[in-house]
Formats: C-alpha cells, structure tokens, sequence
C-alpha cells in the first residue's frame, strides 16, 4: 500500500513537473492565410510578446489554402501539447465547413483559447455614389431587384455573409460580384466598377477617411468610435444584423488546462498593453478576449447561426 501511495505522488509530481516546463520547444503560430492581413498582424503581434510572458521561441507559419482549412486541419492533426497553435478569422471556425468538405470536425477537433479581438464590417460606396444613405440604398434596390453590384472576397467570405444577410433581413435582392481576395474589391470599388460593398473597418478605414468611399451603415451592436455619425445596422431597423470578423486561436483537441490557461492569461495581458490595445482600437478592432469556456458556447452559435443562413440563401463555395 505504501509503495502504490509513493508510485501515485511519483506520477503526479512528474505530471506537474511536465506541466511547469512547457514549453519545452518552440511554438508555432499557424496562420492558414498568406501575410500581410489583419490574422497575420494579430498572431505577429503575440509571436514577438509571447516569449516575454512563456519563454522560449514562438515563431509565426503561413499556411494559406482552401479558405483557411488547410491550416486549420494542420493544427487539429497535430500533438496537443501547446506547440502548434492557431491563429484565425472565422472561416474555417464556423464558415467553410458549411461550403466545403474538410478534413477536421471545426467544433469537435480544436481546442479553443480565446476569440482575441472582432471587427465590424461597414456599408460602403464610392464617393461618387448617388447613395448617401442606407435608406437611397434600400429604397433603390426594392425599387431595382437585382441591380445593384455588391463586391465581396470571395463565396462564403464575411462581406458576402453580410450582403445575403442584409438581402434577407430587407426583402430585397443586389447582385453579388465575389472577387478573389480583399485587395481587388478595392480597386474596383474605387474605381466605380461596383456599386457597394460590405467591407471590413479595418479595410475601409483609410479610404473613407480619405473621402474616397462613404461609409453608409455598420454592422457592429453599437456605432463605432471610429464612425460615430454612421448607423448600425440594427438601429436602422434591421434586426439580427449584427456581424463581426472575429480572430481567435486554439489548438489541437486535448490541449491541457494549465497550457490552456497561461495562453489565454499571456494572450490577454498582451493585448492589453496600452500601446497595443490602443493600436488595435485605432484600426477598428475591439477587444474580446473571452474565456475557453465562452469561446466554446460562441463558436457553436455562429456556427449554427451561418448554417442556417448559408442553407436558406443557397450559398455554395463556386
């Protein structure tokens, strides 16, 4: 009995012990798009602050491909030993699983950390529009089904979301032009090639306040700080539109609940770093940071909640 009770605390401690080292190798930051946007500057942004809080190394991968589940099915096949993490938006979450067959359950196999910061999208039309309003907009499409362009970034992405919710919400019908990538939308748009688009703040930002696009209505629960003089959605009586590009990060399935806690710990002290809260908020972003626990319940909602729209509308991945 008592060689059973000193070979139970032996295990234990070597448990904790195992526990306390990590990490015991670099991390890595899987970021399933290329460079350059707003999930890469996130996961960037804790590569170069995590060490501080963890140790080690923490570098940053881009894996782009397949609307972001290329990566995000790396990660779920990896260990759960808190190496291998995913930093990314909500498409291969909650959005491509719907549009395409992919090789991971986005509910059952990632472990989720935190939803780390969201962003709204905006109502946008070229400076030239004859539409200064987000009623011109409604009262010309009732009046014209199925006349006026709306540009997204591709089949399934959050600005296409957003149109066919609008459409649905308003009883009206646009035509949707999706384009590959955010980086085309705007050239067109700018260009007076495409009527509106419903593009993310932090894309739209600089060119609205360059006077370049008008910005027509947002689809965040209250106005923004950025925009205060630009409606929700909601306000204009249009209910169930609130819709955010949320960036998050989880790992494998079986991640360990002290690896779990320390990253949603480090991740949030990080973020919360006045120059860098005040950078993110300066950009559009607001800052969520939520739990495990509240991840989880968040993520099966919209999950749900896309299901249901993308089912209603037809929506497909071509």
């Amino acid at each position: 009995m008592i060689r059973k009770i000193l070979c139970t605390f032996a295990l234990g401690a070597l448990a904790s012990t195992s526990a306390l080292a990590w990490p015991t190798k670099p991390i890595t930051l899987l970021v399933p798009f290329p460079p350059g946007g707003s999930t890469d500057m996130i996961a960037r942004t804790l590569s170069s602050k995590l060490p501080d809080k963890l140790g080690g190394t923490v570098i940053v991968e881009n894996k782009p491909g397949a609307t972001g589940t290329i990566g995000a099915a790396q990660v779920a096949r990896s260990p759960a030993d808190g190496h291998t993490l995913l930093v990314a938006s909500l498409g291969p979450f909650v959005i491509a699983p719907h549009l395409i067959k992919v090789p991971y359950d986005a509910l059952k196999d990632l472990d989720p950390i935190t939803v780390a910061v969201q962003a709204p999208n905006v109502l946008v039309v070229p400076a030239a529009s004859r539409h200064n309003t987000l009623s011109d907009v409604i009262a010309f499409i009732k009046a014209n089904p199925g006349k006026m362009t709306f540009a997204s970034s591709g089949n399934g992405s959050s600005d296409h979301l957003t149109a066919e919710l609008f459409w649905q919400q308003t009883g009206t019908s646009g035509i949707h032009v999706p384009y590959r990538g955010g980086g085309p939308v705007m050239t067109d748009l700018l260009g007076n090639q495409v009527d509106a688009s419903f593009m993310n703040i932090n894309t739209a930002m600089p060119q609205i306040q360059a006077g370049k696009l008008k910005a027509l209505a947002i689809t965040s629960a209250k106005r923004s700080t950025l925009l205060p003089n630009v409606p929700t959605l909601e306000e204009s009586g249009i209910k169930d539109a609130n819709v955010y590009s949320w960036q998050a990060i989880a790992g494998p399935k079986g991640l360990p609940a002290d690896v779990k806690t320390k990253l949603n710990t480090a991740i949030a002290s990080i973020l919360n770093e006045p120059q860098t809260k005040a950078r993110l908020l300066e950009l559009g972003f607001e800052m969520v940071l939520n739990t495990p626990e509240q991840f989880a319940s968040f993520q099966a909602a919209e999950y749900a909640r896309w299901a249901k729209l993308i089912v209603a509308r037809k929506i497909t991945a071509d």
